[in-house]
């Protein structure tokens, strides 16, 4: 990782740095690795240390930690390219111990998210357990896509120590996750599954996907699948400079997939020869919806985007077994299989793609079962927010066209912090279902130069994304120590960590220590970071006021003409009875901010502040250099400082 290359940081050493943003370096079991013997303050954080009991939270933001499970415990540092996984090595469910979990936990963590647990297409040989092998031609990279699933009733044997007992393995982890103090939440794909679809493990009676399908017509109601009628699927054309498996020999990369007749391709393509840029490796789930885009289905009255699950759950139940789609009954079951062994939520994959009266009928039924199961979509359209929130029962959707998007440009320099208030606006009303994030698995790490040049760099964004409403905040495995995803991993490629290869994490590597979890192996910029994430997360977790209310007072400090308040720094108020916070952050990697910080009376009156008060920066639990100023007419101001790429969470600690 590298230090910002401005004058200011110049030969600057790592805790200096930290120094420079009002922080030091604190990292639980972890002491500094090299030469540097120099004595560092501890941060006061509020998390809890790592004997604390193991309870999981129900109170407070969630916090959830996305983990790709494939590679979390992977200490294989070899990387090569469309390496085997003898060559590259593969983590495993065991390599979840309770001190790898508790680690995760120190961040704050009440969720994680285990990214790619069911059983995906892959090319590995497990034949001698049953499992037929897969074909290279329609698998993407020699991992396997997470989101070509295989079979729904049981998990990715490469997880497994021992392959024939993995779904047991798995259970050991949900155990092993709320016995830490955490939840567990895991994929759901409805809109697509893999082409060789097949489960050795569905409960008796539970046919595969297209098993009882009319493959003589494009679509049938009942049908699972869409087919092209009289035609074979054929294997794209690949790229002038793509083979799959790097071109490595395999018996089955001959350009063939047994396709009869050829199923409509997972993004919609009617192609029974796709193109390479589909998503060719799986197939279109039918849900009721006729080719001309037509449902099949009853459709959901607009009044019940006021109604509770359980009146979404009892309008089902009134329809008549014909009137739903078997593709719907199917991922019902699904759900409550994996609701049966202990899983607390899922994720689901571009739920968008599928219909809104599909996600009542089966949230409603997941909420029956666990009224507190975490639901979370990827939906990108913000037109269709408050569709799949209201109408779909979805607990939270991706900030991401906004939020996400806008803060990326900020850091860029190609956008204004003004922009902030106005996206926050945008979804005021739905403000607590929208999960912030700066990392997942489709996006770019930021500690490239595609994103933020380097992993500090993002930090007021990521201080903003966290504090900004009483949203989730998501966490990708290596965010929090500047990894890069810099590895030509075979079908991945460099600036994302690779979900389609087997291949090493090198930042997160240095921090796990050979399972220790220590940053045993961590450069002090790695350490620096993770102090900083450990701190600022336990903070959103533990806030009281960021559940409470938002006002924003970027506009008027702009309206006022405020001296050093610009397009690169932003300021906000969250608050409740129990707790006042002020929060301003400086995106500039070179320039330092001071400007006067104006209050409406209007707070004032809410907060019954009258008199002067102190403030405490929540993000170094130091008292903060100025105080909240009441003049004689009832304004309030206070003067902040801001150096590069610092941010403040200012508490008002004194009332008199």
């Amino acid at each position: 990782m590298l230090l910002p290359s401005v004058p200011l940081f110049v030969n600057m050493s790592p805790l200096a740095y930290l120094a420079a943003l009002g922080l030091s370096l604190s990292i639980s079991g972890c002491q500094p690795t090299n030469t540097d013997t120099r004595k560092t303050q501890d941060v006061r954080q509020s998390a809890a240390p790592l004997t604390q009991t193991k309870q999981v939270s129900t109170t407070g933001k969630p916090v959830v930690y996305q983990v790709f499970t494939r590679l979390y415990g992977n200490t294989n540092t070899t990387n090569k390219p469309w390496g085997t996984i003898a060559d590259n090595g593969v983590g495993k469910f065991s390599d979840f111990t309770d001190t790898a979990l508790q680690d995760i936990k120190s961040l704050g963590t009440t969720h994680v998210w285990y990214t790619g647990v069911p059983h995906h297409a892959l090319i590995n040989d497990y034949t001698n357990i049953g499992i037929s092998n897969d074909d290279p031609d329609v698998v993407k990279g020699r991992a396997g896509s997470p989101y070509a699933v295989k079979d729904y009733y049981n998990v990715n044997p490469d997880l497994a120590t021992n392959p024939a007992n993995r779904l047991a393995e798995f259970e050991a982890l949900i155990e092993r996750t709320h016995a830490n103090g955490m939840q567990v939440i895991i994929d759901i794909v409805p809109n697509h599954i893999a082409r060789n679809y097949h489960s050795l493990s569905a409960p008796q009676g539970e046919p595969d996907f297209g098993a009882n399908d009319d493959t003589s017509q494009v679509y049938s109601k009942h049908n699972n699948f869409y087919y092209v009628i009289g035609e074979d699927f054929t294997v794209p054309d690949a790229p002038n400079d793509y083979a799959p498996l790097g071109g490595d020999v395999h018996p089955l990369s001959d350009g063939k997939f047994a396709e009869s007749p050829a199923k409509w391709t997972g993004n919609g393509s009617r192609l029974a020869k796709p193109d390479a840029n589909d998503w060719y490796e799986t197939v279109k789930i039918n849900y009721g919806v006729k080719p001309d885009g037509s449902h099949d289905f009853p459709v959901l009255p607009l009044e019940y985007a006021h109604k509770t699950a359980a009146e979404h759950l009892a309008f089902w139940q009134a329809q008549t077994t014909d009137d739903i789609p078997d593709s719907w009954r199917k991922f019902e079951r699904i759900a409550q299989y994996w609701l049966a062994k202990g899983v607390d939520g899922f994720r689901y994959d571009m739920a968008e793609m599928v219909p809104v009266e599909f996600w009542s009928y089966l949230n409603s039924h997941i909420k029956h079962t666990n009224p507190n199961a975490f639901i979370l979509a990827e939906v990108y359209n913000p037109d269709l927010y408050r569709d799949y929130i209201h109408l779909g029962k979805m607990d939270y959707l991706y900030d991401k066209v906004d939020l996400y998007d806008n803060l990326k440009a900020i850091i860029q320099g190609k956008a204004s912090t003004a922009v902030i208030a106005t996206v926050q606006a945008k979804v005021s009303d739905i403000e607590q279902h929208m999960l912030h994030f700066l990392e997942n698995h489709d996006e770019q790490r930021i500690n490239t130069a595609d994103f933020a040049g380097n992993a500090f760099n993002a930090l007021p964004a990521m201080v903003i994304s966290t504090t900004l409403s009483r949203s989730p905040t998501l966490l990708y495995f290596g965010q929090d120590v500047g990894e890069q995803g810099a590895q030509m991993a075979g079908f991945g490629q460099p600036t994302r960590t690779s979900i389609f290869d087997y291949v090493g994490v090198p930042a997160h590597q240095r921090w796990m220590n050979n399972g220790k979890f220590d940053g045993g192996q961590s450069t002090q910029d790695e350490k620096a970071l993770r102090a900083y994430y450990q701190t600022l997360l336990n903070l959103s977790h533990s806030a009281p006021a960021l559940t409470g209310e938002y006002l924003q007072l970027d506009t008027p400090q702009r309206k006022l003409n405020t001296q050093g308040y610009d397009d690169q720094v932003f300021a906000f108020s969250r608050y409740n009875a129990e707790q006042q916070l002020l929060i301003a952050s400086n995106f500039s990697p070179t320039k330092s901010k001071a400007f006067t910080l104006a209050l409406p009376k209007t707070l004032l009156d809410q907060w019954h502040i009258v008199e002067n008060v102190t403030l405490i920066d929540l993000l170094t639990q130091q008292p903060y250099e100025h105080a909240l100023i009441v003049d004689n007419n009832d304004h309030a101001s206070v003067q902040i400082q801001l150096q590069p790429l610092q941010s403040v969470v200012l508490e008002l600690t004194q009332k008199h």
